[in-house]
């Protein structure tokens, strides 16, 4: 196998688990905010969402919003981990060669 065919698995396999990381990260920030902001239920907040906004309405729409990018971020894991374990037996090959 070529050596720069094996370097391109392998950083696509780390700025994949980079993304991931970054992304869970984000989500508990978001975790966060969304745990503080629903508890305390500030006027600005509510507003921001727009007239009539509820807060049983911001709580679902954020909690569902979550819950999308989670499920987002499966496929990214999986990907992660072929893109790792490919990397891995390439470089295998590469030195049995």
């Amino acid at each position: 196998m070529d050596n720069a065919f094996e370097a391109r698995v392998r950083a696509a396999a780390v700025a994949a688990w980079w993304t991931l990381l970054i992304a869970v990260v984000f989500l508990m920030v978001q975790w966060a905010v969304y745990l503080q902001v629903t508890s305390a239920k500030p006027e600005w907040a509510a507003s921001f969402w727009g007239a009539g906004a509820t807060w049983e309405g911001i709580r679902t729409a954020w909690f569902y919003g979550l819950y999308f990018v989670k499920l987002t971020l499966w496929p990214l894991v999986l990907v992660a981990c072929w893109l790792t374990l490919w990397a891995r037996q390439l470089r295998k090959r590469t030195r049995a060669a």
